[in-house]
């Protein structure tokens, strides 16, 4: 069986676990073959914003403390 996330043709939303379960600010976050899908969790069925694959991925190692990405020049 594969690690990480399964990409599918519906998205299947999730939030952080540190959202907890009665906030009212929060994002969801799925997965998809481009990068990740997030959306405002208080209105399911409006706009989604796509981030592609490296910039969720320096996203995400940004917030984690990390220092593994490397800005491309242009």
């Amino acid at each position: 069986m594969a690690a990480g996330p399964q990409i599918v043709s519906e998205p299947s939303w999730f939030k952080s676990s540190y959202s907890g379960g009665n906030t009212t600010e929060c994002v969801e976050c799925s997965y998809s073959a481009s990068g990740a899908l997030i959306r405002d969790s208080k209105t399911s069925g409006g706009p989604t914003i796509l981030v592609g694959s490296e910039a969720w991925r320096c996203f995400i190692g940004a917030v984690s403390h990390a220092s593994n990405c490397v800005r491309a020049t242009m």
